[in-house]
């Protein structure tokens, strides 16, 4: 069960943000397997001054496109997984959308089954 936060700085139009939307859920599907229709992702957008990052911090170049891609998931936790969804990622939104591989960060955060609800209050078994 994957769920994916998208940050960016307010102003890309809906298709954009659909399209970085649909990317990351490809990547998560295809390279992290997880099941098709798992689909949860939430994207916000920021005005400039809420969206804090350091545009050098070791040695990048971001600029106002930054993307901070977080997914949170049970699946794909080994190192090849890992590496193969971040540079998916890169590559789709780089031919897809033109988006600097610099400007594209992404943090994986992995969980139990059991900290997760569906609905009802009740656990994922």
């Amino acid at each position: 069960m994957p769920f994916a936060r998208i940050d960016l700085i307010q102003g890309k139009t809906p298709e954009y943000r659909a399209a970085v939307a649909d990317i990351v859920y490809k990547g998560i599907v295809d390279v992290l397997k997880a099941p098709d229709g798992d689909r949860f992702v939430v994207i916000s957008e920021h005005t400039p001054d809420n969206l804090i990052y350091d545009p050098n911090f070791l040695g990048w170049s971001r600029s106002a496109d930054f993307l901070l891609i977080q997914v949170t998931s049970t699946v794909g936790n080994n190192k090849e997984s890992k590496l193969a969804f971040f540079r998916y990622i890169a590559d789709q939104l780089k031919e897809k959308l033109s988006v600097r591989p610099d400007d594209i960060m992404i943090n994986m955060v992995y969980v139990d089954r059991s900290d997760w609800s569906f609905g009802n209050g009740e656990p994922w078994n």
